[in-house]
């Protein structure tokens, strides 16, 4: 799951135990706000028109929305906003980038992103492990932390075989 690899992602960066708890409450909530996006949008097998991407671009504020109402996962909101952001400032919803964005939020986007390739969608089929690192090492220093990629790639590593 995606926060059973983001909690691993955050122990090989050495990360405090206290921070690793937030990054697991963190990783099962993210997409909380999806609740909100229909299902024709969440299953579609295509490609998002721009209308519905403009849609489910809404889901990281209305996950951060519903969980700062949590009062005992509010300290993970922020994270869980900006879990689309990018390293390069290309994501969304506020365009942050680098170390602007949340760590926690930049682990969680990692593991997002390799689960997104490793597992089938209604649009492709799962990539294999290869490939999935073959795809996030492209992604280093553009959507993914360098420091994160380097840690999700140590751990795909430590885990293989």
């Amino acid at each position: 799951s995606v926060a059973e690899l983001a909690v691993k992602i955050a122990q090989h960066m050495d990360l405090p135990e206290s921070e690793i708890e937030k990054v697991d409450i963190a990783a099962r909530v993210h997409d909380i706000g999806k609740i909100a996006v229909p299902d024709a949008i969440l299953l579609k097998p295509g490609k998002l028109d721009e209308a519905e991407w403009k849609i489910m671009k809404k889901h990281p504020v209305i996950s951060a929305e519903l969980i700062e109402g949590l009062s005992i996962y509010s300290h993970v909101a922020d994270a869980v906003r900006h879990e689309h952001e990018h390293w390069d400032g290309s994501g969304y919803p506020d365009g942050l980038k680098g170390e602007e964005i949340p760590l926690i939020a930049r682990i969680i986007t990692a593991a997002d992103v390799y689960d997104a390739l490793s597992t089938d969608r209604p649009y492709r089929k799962a990539f294999s492990r290869e490939k999935s690192l073959e795809i996030l090492q492209k992604m280093r220093g553009k959507e993914l932390d360098p420091k994160v990629a380097d840690a999700l790639e140590r751990v795909l590593k430590s885990e293989k075989g």
